[in-house]
C-alpha cells in the first residue's frame, strides 16, 4: 500500500534494491506519521473521557409539593410562579427537577388519559422554562413510601408516558422525561426490563428529548451496576444520596421505626456531640447506625459512597445525574447540615456528576427553620454559599398593618397563600367550571367530614388592625343545595409563644337559601365574634384574646355537621373596602410593647413592636459593652403592630456568640430596651 504522500515510482524488474530504498527512506516518515496518529487517537480517547456523562445543565432544586397532589383540582397552581422561576435562576440554577403525581394527573384504568386541567397548569410551567432557558425535569412522582413498586406497573408506565411523549415532543430542548422516582421493593431485572419498555414506547413519539431512567431499591447509587445496558443514546441515569441515613433523616416521620425522637447528630462523626440512641429505638437498626457512625459518619465514607456512581458513570461511559440530596431540618444541627451539603457538592463537582437538591422550599429546603420562606427575606445564606448558590440581597422583613384589601380566591389561591385544606373522603374541588360566579373557576365542596376545612394559610402573618378599625369586610358568593346546613367563616390568628391559643374571630352561616343559585355574603369584620381557640383541646372564648395584629390563616369550615349529601360551592372571596388613610389615629404614643420570642434566642427570632402613629423606627442590638452589632432601620413607620423577623446575625452576617445582649429601639423621641439571650 502506497503511503498517503509519496508516490510509487518504482520499476518492474527485480524491483528489490528499489523497493528497499523506498522502505528505507519511508520509515522515519512512517514513524512520524504513525506518531501523529497515535497522539490524535490519544487525545481524542482523552476528550471522550472528559465528555461522558457532560449533560447540559449543572446544578439546581427539586420544585416539590406542587403537581404532588391527589388530583389536578387539589393542586395549588398558584404557590409558585413565573417569579420563582426566575428567583431560581437568579441563584445560578440552571435546572429544576419538578416531582408530579403523575398517575395521579389522568383519568386513571383503563386508559390513564392526562387531565386537560393538569396539562393547562404543566405547559404553563414549561412555557416559563422555556422562556427563561432553565433546564425542566417531568420527575414521575408516583411514589408511595410505604408501597413496594408493583411488577405490573409497565403497561401503566406505557400509557401515561406515551401521551406526556405526545404532548410535549414538539418542545424546546430544555424539558425531560423522568419514568419514576425510586422503584423500591422490586427486582432489579424485573425494573431494568420495564424501564426498557416504556423507553421504546416514548420513541414511538418522541426521539429528541432525553430521557431520565434509575435503578431500583430507592434509586439507589449500589443498584445502578444492576441497570441493563441500554441502546438509548439519548438517556441520562439517575441516583440519589441521603447518608450517613441517621444524620439526614434524623426526625423524620415517614421512615420505619420513625426518627422523630433523633436529634443532634453531628455531621462530621464528633464522639462529644453523640446523642444517646432514644429509648423507643433501641433494638431497631437506627441503633446499629448510630453504634456504627463513627466509621458512616465521615466525610472519607461520604465520598467512597458516591465513587459507587462514578465508576458505574466512567465503566458504562454515561451521563449520570444525582436527582435528590439532603439533609432534613427540624432535628439535624444547622452548622453540620450546611457542612454536609458543602461536602457532597464539592464532590460532586468534582466528579462532573449535576444534581438537583431535595428540595426548594419544606422540610429540606433552603429556607430558614420556621420561617415564612419568603425569598426576598427567609434563604439559608451559610447554605447557599455551600451550594455554590449566588446569594441574593437579603432584606429585614418588617410586618405592617395592611391599608387595602386583598383577594383570598380568584379562580386559584391567592400568591402569598399556601392551601392546608382538608377534605377526607369528600371532594373539595378548586377549579370547578359549573357555573362560576365570575371568572372561570369555583370552588366546589361537598361529602367532607366534620371539621374538614377550606383553610387559607398566610405565608407571612397577616395585620389586619387597621382594616378592622375602618370597616373592612369579608365577601364571598355562595350556593347551596340543601336547607338548614350551616358553615362558619373564621380567621384564625397565631400564637405569640407557648403560652398563647390559636384564637378564633368567625361567624356561623346559615339560612343560605337551598336555590343553587349564588348569593352574596358582605360581613364587617369589626362584626365577626369570638369562636374560641383549639389546640388538642377546646378553649371557650375568653374576652378579646383574639390578635388582629397577626393573624394566620382563613378558614370555612362545617363545623357543626358533616357535608353528607350537602353541596356548596364559593368564588370572589375578599376582604375588601376603602383604602385606609392614616388620619383619625391616635396623635400620642402609648407604650411601644417591645418583645421577642423566642428568649434564649436559638436560630429565628420576631421582634414585635406596636405604635400609635406614623414615626421613624430604628431597632437595633447591643453587647454588654454597648456597641450596636446589628442595626434594622426605617424611615417612618404606619401605626400598628409590626414584627422584624432576626436570624441572630450581626451588621456583616455572622452570627453572634453566646451571651447577653439588649434590643434597643427608638420611635421617635421615644427609647424602649428589652434584655435578650442568644443560645442557652
Amino acid at each position: 500500500m502506497t503511503l498517503e504522500g509519496l508516490e510509487n515510482r518504482g520499476r518492474s524488474g527485480t524491483g528489490i534494491a528499489e523497493t528497499k530504498n523506498i522502505n528505507i527512506i519511508a520509515q522515519p516518515y512512517l514513524k512520524t506519521k504513525m506518531n501523529r496518529y497515535l497522539f490524535f487517537f490519544i487525545i481524542f480517547f482523552m476528550l471522550s473521557i472528559e465528555c461522558v456523562g457532560q449533560i447540559p445543565f449543572s446544578k439546581g432544586v427539586n420544585l416539590t409539593g406542587w403537581f404532588q397532589a391527589s388530583a389536578p383540582r387539589q393542586i395549588q397552581f398558584s404557590k409558585f410562579t413565573k417569579k420563582d422561576f426566575q428567583n431560581i435562576k437568579s441563584m445560578g440554577c440552571d435546572v429544576i427537577r419538578l416531582p408530579i403525581n403523575l398517575h395521579a394527573m389522568t383519568s386513571g384504568s383503563p386508559d390513564y388519559i392526562p387531565d386537560p386541567l393538569f396539562l393547562d397548569f404543566l405547559d404553563q410551567a414549561v412555557d416559563w422554562a422555556e422562556e427563561l432557558k432553565i433546564h425542566l425535569i417531568l420527575d414521575n412522582h408516583t411514589f408511595d413510601v410505604t408501597a413496594n413498586t408493583n411488577p405490573d406497573i409497565g403497561p401503566v408506565l406505557v400509557k401515561v408516558w406515551t401521551q406526556m411523549a405526545k404532548h410535549f415532543k414538539n418542545r424546546q430542548e430544555f424539558l425531560y422525561y423522568e419514568i419514576l422516582n425510586e422503584p423500591h421493593g422490586i427486582d432489579d431485572g424485573v425494573w431494568s426490563d420495564i424501564q426498557q419498555t416504556v423507553i421504546d414506547a416514548i420513541r414511538t413519539e418522541d426521539t429528541s428529548h432525553y430521557i431520565v431512567v434509575g435503578p431500583a431499591n430507592w434509586n439507589n447509587y449500589q443498584n445502578l451496576k444492576e441497570l441493563r445496558a441500554y441502546s438509548d443514546t439519548k438517556l441520562i441515569y439517575t441516583f440519589h444520596f441521603y447518608d450517613p441515613f441517621i444524620f439526614t433523616h434524623q426526625g423524620a416521620s415517614w421512615v420505619n421505626p420513625s426518627m422523630v425522637p433523633l436529634s443532634g447528630v453531628p455531621f462530621p462523626f464528633k464522639a462529644a456531640s453523640m446523642p444517646a440512641t432514644p429509648a423507643s429505638l433501641k433494638g431497631s437498626w437506627i441503633e446499629s447506625g448510630i453504634k456504627n457512625y463513627a466509621n458512616d459518619g465521615t466525610v472519607n465514607k461520604v465520598k467512597q459512597l458516591i465513587d459507587m456512581a462514578v465508576a458505574f458513570k466512567n465503566q458504562r461511559g454515561v451521563p449520570v445525574f444525582c436527582g435528590e440530596f439532603g439533609v432534613y431540618i427540624p432535628n439535624s444541627p444547622g452548622e453540620d447540615r450546611v457542612e454536609w451539603y458543602n461536602v457532597v457538592r464539592n464532590y460532586l463537582n468534582e466528579k462532573n456528576i449535576p444534581w438537583t437538591i431535595w428540595d426548594y422550599t419544606g422540610g429540606f429546603g433552603i429556607f430558614e427553620k420556621n420561617s415564612g420562606e419568603v425569598f426576598e427575606y427567609d434563604l439559608n445564606v451559610p447554605l447557599l454559599q455551600a451550594l455554590d448558590f449566588a446569594v441574593p440581597a437579603q432584606d429585614t422583613y418588617f410586618q405592617k398593618p395592611l391599608t387595602n384589601g386583598f383577594p383570598l380566591y380568584e379562580d386559584d389561591f391567592a400568591e402569598g397563600m399556601v392551601n392546608r385544606s382538608a377534605s377526607g373522603t369528600g371532594i373539595l374541588d378548586f377549579y370547578s367550571s359549573s357555573a362560576p360566579q365570575n371568572g372561570n373557576y369555583c370552588i366546589y365542596w361537598t361529602g367532607v367530614g366534620q371539621y374538614d376545612a377550606i383553610s387559607f394559610d398566610f405565608k407571612n402573618h397577616l395585620d389586619l388592625s387597621l382594616l378592622k378599625e375602618n370597616d373592612y369586610t369579608l365577601q364571598f358568593s355562595v350556593r347551596g343545595n340543601s336547607p338548614g346546613a350551616k358553615f362558619d367563616v373564621r380567621f384564625i390568628d397565631s400564637k405569640r409563644n407557648e403560652s398563647d391559643l390559636p384564637w378564633r374571630m368567625g361567624k356561623t352561616m346559615e339560612g343560605i337559601p337551598a336555590d343553587n343559585q349564588w348569593h352574596s355574603i358582605v360581613i364587617a369584620l369589626k362584626n365577626l365574634e369570638e369562636k374560641g381557640a383549639w389546640e388538642n383541646v377546646y378553649y371557650p372564648p375568653n374576652g378579646n384574646k383574639f390578635e388582629w395584629t397577626s393573624v394566620d390563616r382563613f378558614e370555612i369550615i362545617p363545623e357543626h355537621q358533616a357535608l353528607t349529601g350537602i353541596e356548596f360551592s364559593f368564588d370572589g372571596i375578599y376582604v375588601a373596602g376603602e383604602p385606609v388613610t392614616i388620619t383619625g389615629i391616635a396623635e400620642k404614643t402609648k407604650n411601644l410593647q417591645l418583645t421577642i420570642y423566642p428568649n434564649p434566642v436559638f436560630g429565628n427570632a420576631s421582634i414585635e413592636y406596636t405604635t400609635m402613629k406614623a414615626l421613624p423606627v430604628t431597632i437595633s442590638v447591643l453587647n454588654v459593652q454597648g456597641k450596636t452589632v446589628k442595626t434594622f432601620g426605617r424611615a417612618s413607620e404606619l401605626p400598628g403592630h409590626h414584627v422584624v423577623k432576626w436570624n441572630g446575625t450581626d451588621d456583616s452576617g455572622a452570627y453572634l456568640s453566646e451571651g447577653l445582649y439588649f434590643i434597643r429601639m427608638k420611635a421617635g423621641s421615644t427609647t424602649e430596651c428589652i434584655k435578650v439571650m442568644i443560645g442557652g
